[in-house]
């Protein structure tokens, strides 16, 4: 099942280093890396995911990056079956697999069996449910969900149109029925011999500081340019979860003369501070080794914070 298997998770909010401190201990321990990233797993989509580049991966080799095309909706239990397949073999070749990335759900999906219950949201997915049910009935959408779970459709009313479309929304992100999920739920179990380091900051501002910085340089980098090319190629389709991804979104309404350029990377610092804010909160649960990236008001490099995860780990 992998229980054996060492694996240590880098976790933290978007903007908190964590691409850089997943390197520098690959290169320390002789691993290689995992990435935990729901939107960096789609092809052509670095600069808006914030993806590694080459220089940045230092000669490290990096898994679950832009192999996905961004036409396709990918589910947590997709990941974990390709993700866990990844660590499999990083471990049999004598490698130490650092998992790093920040979507909470993937990685409670990966550590955890049994862990789907808190599966997340899809706009995407539910506007599409939504509007099934108010173009052809709940009676239509209910059906749905009995062909998926006929479980859960006893226990939901065809009116109750909310929980119907939740249920349905479990199933098509997790690719487990709410029922499944429900029952594993009462006893996760782990999956691997897990570290959990969690970057986080003192001050909060600090964080949003650096997250104002990368939009603008994801926007100096070409960021307009590379979702210009998605959606002229058609890789972009409004019901794609791709195209609901911070950065895409904004930059897309920007492209479509919605909105103008400096409203649209105004959008995208405040909803990638919002995000930062539920990332924080869902990493804070886990229990492991805790980094504050701004101890005492310094900021710490990832030299640093390295070579204190490898000390407290010897201790």
């Amino acid at each position: 099942m992998g229980e054996n298997i060492k694996v240590i998770a880098v976790v933290g909010p978007t903007a908190s280093g964590k691409t850089a401190l997943g390197v520098r201990l690959a290169e320390r321990l002789g691993g290689e890396v995992v990435s935990c990233d729901s939107m960096q797993i789609y092809r052509e989509m670095k600069i808006g995911t914030a993806a590694p580049t080459e220089e940045e991966m230092r000669g490290i080799p990096h898994h679950m990056i832009g192999f996905c095309d961004p036409r396709m909706n990918y589910s947590a239990a997709d990941y974990v079956d390709d993700a866990s397949r990844v660590i499999a073999d990083i471990a049999e070749r004598g490698k130490l697999p650092i998992i790093v990335g920040g979507t909470g759900l993937y990685l409670d999906s990966l550590l955890f069996i049994g862990s789907f219950s808190e599966a997340g949201e899809d706009p995407a997915i539910r506007e599409e449910l939504f509007r099934i049910a108010s173009e052809e009935g709940p009676s239509a959408l209910h059906s749905m969900l009995r062909e998926i779970d006929p479980e859960a459709a006893e226990k939901i009313h065809e009116n109750n149109v909310k929980r119907v479309v939740r249920a349905i929304e479990v199933y098509r992100l997790t690719g487990k029925t709410k029922t499944e999920a429900d029952r594993e739920a009462l006893a996760p179990t782990p999956r691997y011999d897990a570290t959990v380091v969690t970057l986080d900051f003192e001050d909060r501002a600090t964080l949003y500081g650096r997250i104002e910085k990368r939009v603008d340089k994801m926007f100096a980098d070409g960021l307009e340019d590379e979702v210009r090319d998605l959606l002229e190629r058609g890789e972009l389709p409004d019901s794609s979860t791709a195209a609901q991804a911070i950065g895409y979104r904004e930059t897309a309404a920007m492209i479509r003369g919605e909105i103008g350029r400096d409203e649209a990377a105004e959008l995208i610092k405040k909803n990638t501070r919002n995000y930062a804010k539920r990332q924080l909160t869902w990493f804070r649960r886990y229990d492991g080794i805790r980094i504050l990236v701004d101890e005492g008001g310094a900021i710490r490099t990832a030299e640093q914070i390295a070579e204190e995860i490898i000390r407290r780990m010897k201790a």
